[in-house]
């Protein structure tokens, strides 16, 4: 039996299994076998050759990614957003490769992937849809196109990108498992505790051939984001929900999440959207400064909110993290101007820094 028809078998069984006290230990061994399996399923595959034009360079301050449907128009709002040319067409498919852009906004530079469209069971291979949601793992933000006369995409593209290991909006679960050669299975908790059992925690990890462990859970957590936390290889990635072609209903239902509505083809919202874009990325301007001269405030490095001053060397130069001594900071984030900090050190807006080699 192959893998395919495996999960297909679990998922079933699953679906037959009623959830009760008597049953929860059972349906967390079904569970973890299930990701056990998807994560083999989903695993890169290494043929030498080029993905076929899924090999993208991240360049930029940060990456976007489109993703939708065919036809949901990802390629015109691209062709909006940024300085790229990606071929447009009344008819499915019409993007077959990923094709980058770069939208400058703001003193940053954001590269935009148009990315093919995903259909049902990309998650499984289907449409390329390995090679079109494996780009999506790697970036920063996910803009969902949904159009507007078809709302139900967006349960689709979510099972999708769940699918594939990738959590919109979400939050790595905080629980930490420590293995142990002896002693069994020892759980404890911070706070109180009512999604999860301790059954099915153990069915869990002995699904993993974890059978000594001390767990402590700091948040209560279903049985999946415990799993998840054991497989330690999902994405959470922030996104933004985009309703395209709204030009093309009368009027926009009420919806239970936050959304964008544009039409690409009169450019309604596409500069609310550019802010979001902006304000979702959590940018902020850091500038450098040399021994005995001024700051050069005309071109800030644009990075992501919370960056270290060891990452912002980094950023400057490979080998400068080796040669550091120290670094002197101004701004929002030290109490002294300047002030005297170490690698660690976390900047914020506006902050200059000067690097002091060995």
């Amino acid at each position: 039996m192959g893998q395919q028809e495996k999960l297909k078998e679990l998922e079933d069984e699953m679906a037959r299994t009623q959830k009760n006290k008597a049953t929860e230990f059972h349906i967390g061994i079904i569970k973890s076998k299930i990701a056990q399996i998807r994560r083999e399923l989903l695993a890169p595959r290494r043929h030498g050759a080029s993905a076929g034009g899924f090999d993208v360079k991240k360049s930029g301050d940060a990456t976007v990614a489109l993703i939708g449907l065919p036809s949901v128009g990802k390629s015109t709002l691209l062709n909006k957003l940024t300085n790229a040319e990606s071929k447009t067409a009344a008819y499915a498919f019409t993007t077959l490769k990923c094709i980058p852009g770069i939208m400058a906004y703001k003193n940053a530079k954001i590269q935009v992937l148009d990315l093919p469209g995903i259909i049902e069971g990309a998650k499984d291979g289907k449409g390329r849809g390995r090679e079109v949601i494996g780009v999506a793992r790697g970036v920063d933000l996910i803009l969902i196109l949904i159009e507007a006369a078809n709302l139900r995409q967006r349960q689709v593209i979510e099972t999708e990108l769940f699918g594939f290991g990738i959590r919109i909006n979400g939050r790595r679960p905080r629980v930490s498992i420590g293995k142990n050669v002896r002693g069994g299975i020892v759980i404890d908790s911070t706070v109180k505790i009512t999604k999860i059992s301790d059954r099915e925690i153990q069915s869990v990890l002995n699904s993993y051939s974890i059978f000594n462990a001390n767990v402590v859970l700091r948040q209560d957590m279903t049985v999946d984001e415990f799993i998840d936390a054991v497989e330690g290889n999902r994405a959470y990635i922030p996104a933004i929900y985009v309703i395209t072609k709204c030009d093309l209903v009368p009027k926009m239902p009420t919806l239970p999440f936050k959304y964008i509505a544009i039409s690409a083809q009169n450019d309604k919202s596409i500069a609310q959207l550019k802010d979001a874009i902006y304000d979702e990325l959590n940018l902020i301007s850091i500038y450098t400064k040399r021994r005995g001269e001024d700051a050069d405030l005309t071109e800030p490095m644009i990075v992501r909110a919370g960056i270290s001053v060891g990452e912002m060397c980094d950023k400057l130069h490979r080998d400068l993290r080796k040669e550091f001594r120290y670094s002197l900071v101004w701004g929002k984030s030290v109490k002294h101007q300047p002030q005297r900090v170490g690698l660690d050190h976390s900047l914020e807006d506006g902050d200059i820094v000067q690097v002091i080699k060995k």
